[in-house]
């Protein structure tokens, strides 16, 4: 530093950055570790408050006496002393060991000050450096005895893999869900019927809009079931609401929507696996007349930048991702915002736009107008199936489901079994048509651990073919 630099600082005056001290080492252990905890910062030693050189004594022994104060803090702490004139600076770096002690206190930087945390600014502290999962620490709400039902264990023992001669909470000890006897939050929210039993806003909600912006909303929705349940149903919303091209290909009509699933899916994962749960905001999903938007809380986790997107990935829920990635939910660790990107240039749409700010991560891709002829296409189908007998009576399947039997002779994706009615809402049809088959038996997946992979087809059962060869018999 030179006397110019030094003069600027003085100007400048006292900040979050910079400190003027009049003499001695008084309180310096304080401002050493406050600076060390924020950003960074300098220390001007033989200044007054106001600004004014006073200078100090001996410099070489002040140094010394410094280097001792900055390495009796928890842990040590680097500092760089020099004298510029009668004044000397002690400049504190950006550290990377935090959170820093001194004398048994953490101490922050506020404004121009430096002041004690207290027990909850520790503990935010902590969360906001990345050195407490939330995650992992225990959920108090979740009951063991009321909320772990035989039916909640049987639907996440198959997701997750989990031998069926296993008991339960030794499984969950295994895998870290539960500690102490208590489940972590990452339990709970796997395990919940309805997630905002544990975190009031840890639902998804989603809304279509007219035109361009939030005026007039057209349909909402939310969900709160477990996370892996959620991505599923934000999905089929999603799947829903944008347009899909019809391609025949050998016979057979292939569906490809607007936006690659792919991508899409991935970034609702990404929302809800690395959103901040400590947040009071939800996961949003808004679709636009122009676009598609993904809105997660917590903005980047800690220890990334924007100019890391793409190239490096932290999970702010480690616990959480891995017990995803375990059921399957996360197929590649890591590629995260790169897999979208390259999702979306091979299905030949522009890629979408990341926008982060402190407290927010937005996805947003971008959509194409829907020619008008496909859209009063659209719309005819729409009517057409809305006026069709829909759902089976108790008295056995209706016209619809008889002619989706009759197709699952031969396994058939989901999208088959839509053409073949002339559906275009994924959710509906599958609701109103597949549900009620699958619940009566007489149609099975084909891969029943996992209702929504891309691999999933559909097969009459043998209960199924025998109620067909009944109907087909002569009266």
């Amino acid at each position: 530093m030179n006397q110019k630099t030094l003069h600027n600082l003085l100007a400048l005056g006292e900040g979050f950055t910079t400190e003027f001290k009049r003499s001695g080492t008084s309180n310096l252990g304080r401002e050493i570790c406050a600076f060390a905890n924020a950003t960074g910062g300098m220390i001007l030693i033989g200044v007054t408050d106001a600004g004014e050189i006073v200078g100090v004594n001996d410099h070489n022994r002040l140094k010394s006496e410094v280097q001792a104060v900055a390495r009796s803090a928890e842990p040590p702490i680097a500092v760089e002393i020099e004298s510029v004139g009668e004044v000397l600076t002690v400049r504190v770096p950006a550290q990377h060991g935090k959170p820093y002690s001194f004398g048994g206190k953490f101490f922050i930087r506020e404004g121009a000050s430096s002041q004690q945390m207290s027990r909850s600014e520790i503990r935010e502290f902590f969360y906001a450096e990345g050195l407490i999962h939330f995650d992992e620490t225990p959920c108090e709400r979740f009951s063991l005895a009321d909320d772990l039902t035989d039916e909640v264990w049987e639907r996440f023992r198959r997701r997750a893999r989990i031998p069926a001669d296993m008991q339960a909470l030794t499984a969950l000890e295994n895998l870290h869900l539960v500690k102490d006897g208590k489940v972590t939050h990452a339990g709970a929210w796997l395990l919940a019927r309805d997630i905002t039993k544990f975190n009031t806003s840890a639902a998804v909600a989603c809304a279509l809009f007219m035109g361009t912006d939030k005026v007039r909303i057209l349909d909402r929705r939310g969900f709160s079931e477990d996370i892996y349940s959620m991505i599923d149903q934000v999905m089929d919303w999603i799947l829903s609401k944008i347009n899909v091209e019809y391609i025949i290909k050998h016979v057979k009509r292939e569906e490809r929507p607007e936006l690659p699933e792919e991508a899409m899916r991935e970034a609702v994962v990404n929302a809800l696996v690395h959103r901040d749960y400590r947040s009071t905001a939800s996961v949003h999903v808004y679709l636009f007349k122009d676009r598609l938007e993904i809105v997660s809380p917590g903005g980047l986790p800690a220890g990334m930048t924007e100019a890391d997107l793409g190239t490096k990935s932290i999970p702010r829920n480690p616990l959480l991702f891995a017990m995803l990635h375990r059921m399957e939910a996360v197929e590649h660790i890591g590629s995260g915002i790169k897999r979208i990107r390259n999702l979306c240039r091979e299905y030949g749409v522009a890629e979408p736009k990341i926008e982060v700010s402190e407290h927010w991560f937005t996805v947003v891709f971008p959509r194409q107008e829907l020619p008008e002829s496909d859209r009063q296409a659209e719309s005819s189908r729409d009517q057409f199936t809305s006026q069709e007998d829909q759902v089976g009576t108790k008295s056995g399947p209706s016209k619809d489901q008889v002619k989706i039997l009759r197709h699952c002779e031969t396994e058939s994706a989901m999208g088959d079994l839509m053409g073949v009615l002339g559906r275009t809402n994924r959710t509906k049809f599958r609701d109103q048509v597949l549900a009620p088959l699958l619940e009566a038996e007489l149609v099975e997946m084909t891969v029943p651990d996992k209702p929504r992979s891309s691999k999933q087809r559909y097969r009459l059962t043998a209960k199924g073919r025998e109620f067909l060869a009944v109907l087909e018999q002569p009266r």
